[in-house]
């Protein structure tokens, strides 16, 4: 792993909701660092987010961000804005900054008020043991239901410097596309300005975070938080395109974490549409199969019913040819214009596997779209009908 320059991290247990392991994490940096984030689209937002949303509109250079896990401080109404906002005021003091250069963020149980006293007790432990050793004790920070830490890192190497991005994120349930109960941080040492990280991101973001789905919900907290504080240098000309590239990675391979860490999750499944009319036909059939309960337990079961697929295609409306329609599981075609084969116990053999890929042939268009899906399992009930108790 690598960790960018001039920043260090820490977490502690809180006891928030999770017993013998870290619950809140800090990532600080020693120089400000412009940034910039992208937050979920859900009408309701969570405290941290609309604490956020404000932070950019200001366009405040940033030194830190506080991450909690149990408690995601949603739907608790001002109070849970004056909640936040006391814990921030009390952690600028620790780090003798202002409120406004420091950025929340929260997960966990909807509807409960944040433990303003636990947190603020932990604080001064918090941030004395600050480290750039640390990274990985702020990842598993994050987890609610996820069962490993999800971190990952990329070096590139300029004509003057060495430029490093690291991210860490978290999510198992409540993804989906529009991002969802997942939180990223992306860090990096290279000096780029707030506007270009706004681009970049939410060019990242739409081809990685917003591909993926665990079960079809959107969640109120998620967000990510791309930070530069410029200690390794300038990133201009052809470098930008080597950062951008390493950024879209490093997004691309947290997002396929997540969904391989979905809950209850016992395979990752990639569902590829081609032969669309549109980009936009193509993304909105790829998300109808992968959220589809029919089609995820199909998945579960290592049963190739194609008629689920079909199913999920067609009550979009969008005037599709089932007579054109090939599917395959990897490279066994499974339906050849609209109708079954002979391959299913091939296919079936495929879907044995921990990871494959549905490839759905339309032959109306030339465009084409892919979403990351899991599978539904009984663990995943069984994990979210005991998620408060």
């Amino acid at each position: 792993m690598q960790v960018p320059k001039g920043f260090s991290f820490n977490a502690v247990e809180a006891g928030i909701k999770y017993q013998g392991r870290p619950d809140v994490g800090l990532i600080f940096s020693e120089k400000p660092s412009f940034w910039s984030g992208v937050f979920t689209k859900n009408d309701v937002k969570a405290a941290p987010v609309i604490l956020g949303l404000e932070r950019l509109r200001k366009q405040s250079k940033i030194r830190a961000i506080l991450v909690n896990s149990g408690c995601a401080n949603a739907c608790t109404g001002e109070a849970g804005l004056r909640d936040a906002e006391i814990v921030l005021t009390e952690l600028a003091k620790n780090l003798n900054l202002s409120p406004e250069e420091i950025l929340p963020a929260s997960t966990g149980v909807i509807g409960s008020r944040l433990p303003v006293k636990k947190i603020l007790a932990i604080l001064p432990d918090l941030v004395e043991e600050l480290s750039p050793d640390r990274a990985a004790l702020v990842a598993r920070a994050m987890m609610t239901t996820d069962t490993f830490p999800k971190i990952v890192s990329r070096k590139i190497k300029t004509q003057n410097t060495e430029i490093t991005l690291l991210g860490l994120a978290k999510g198992a349930g409540m993804i989906a596309p529009n991002m969802a109960t997942m939180l990223a941080f992306i860090l990096t040492d290279a000096k780029i300005p707030s506007h270009k990280l706004r681009q970049w991101l939410a060019e990242a973001v739409e081809f990685s975070f917003n591909r993926i789905t665990v079960d079809g919900d959107t969640s109120t907290n998620d967000t990510v938080y791309l930070l530069a504080n410029g200690l390794a240098g300038e990133v201009s000309g052809k470098e930008e395109e080597l950062f951008k590239e390493a950024l879209f990675e490093i997004s691309r391979e947290l997002a396929y974490l997540i969904v391989k860490d979905g809950e209850g999750a016992t395979k990752t499944v990639k569902i590829r549409v081609e032969g669309a009319r549109s980009e936009e036909e193509a993304l909105k059939l790829a998300r109808a199969a992968a959220d589809s309960p029919l089609v995820k337990t199909a998945f579960f079961g290592e049963d190739p019913n194609w008629g689920r697929i079909m199913v999920a295609l067609g009550k979009l409306g969008l005037g599709l040819v089932p007579e054109k329609i090939n599917i395959f599981i990897n490279d066994i075609p499974l339906v050849k214009g609209g109708l079954a084969t002979d391959k299913e116990d091939l296919a079936q053999k495929e879907m044995a596997r921990p990871e494959f890929t549905v490839k759905i042939e339309l032959g109306m268009g030339a465009a084409d779209a892919e979403i990351l899906t899991c599978d539904l399992s009984k663990e995943y009930v069984k994990i979210n009908a005991e998620y408060r108790t």
